[in-house]
């Protein structure tokens, strides 16, 4: 990779990290403040991002893509699936922390939508392995509980307690959808 590519990359990261920041705080901000957070001219924005809804855009793709590679590198099937589950909750929890704002939108890129299914799709490969090792009820419906798991995980990123420690959250989290709020 050449120089230039390599500072245009770092000047886009620190744009979308510093959307994410400012937006986080106050959702009507505007592009100069973003580009002040950012460190970089607003001409440097607009040159980057033709519009603030471009830019909102670009910062759903860049979370989801961070979304989908918290998935891949915590999920395995050597692991038991508890492990798994552990592990893929902590590394979705860090990034639905760290990019909230931008994991709140939905982008109009067909790549965001693909991206959530192929994410679905190894979600519900996870919770029938955790049927099948006992973790959750032989007749549960998976679908339900999946999307009780989603809501888990959307508490917990947008909580008072999002400031915690994401493995400690994720344990709370798993320990909640199996076994609930009972002995």
């Amino acid at each position: 990779m050449n120089k230039m590519r390599s500072d245009t990359e770092r000047t886009v990261r620190a744009i979308l990290e510093a959307a994410e920041r400012v937006l986080s705080r106050n959702p009507a901000a505007g592009m100069e403040q973003i580009a002040e957070a950012a460190g970089v001219a607003r001409t440097t924005v607009h040159r980057r991002f033709a519009s603030r809804d471009a830019l909102v855009d670009a910062m759903a793709a860049w979370a989801t893509r961070r979304f989908a590679e918290a998935v891949e590198s915590a999920y395995t099937t050597t692991a038991p699936a508890l492990v798994t589950l552990h592990q893929v909750t902590a590394s979705v929890l860090r990034v639905k922390i760290d990019w909230g704002y931008a994991m709140s939108r939905t982008a109009s890129d067909p790549e965001v939508a693909r991206v959530h299914a192929e994410v679905r799709e190894r979600c519900d490969k996870l919770f029938r392995r955790a049927r099948d090792a006992g973790l959750i009820s032989a007749d549960a419906d998976l679908d339900w509980a999946r999307r009780v798991y989603y809501a888990l995980i959307h508490e917990t990123a947008t909580g008072p307690d999002q400031d915690h420690d994401a493995d400690a959250l994720a344990t709370r989290l798993v320990d909640t959808l199996l076994h609930g709020f009972g002995d």
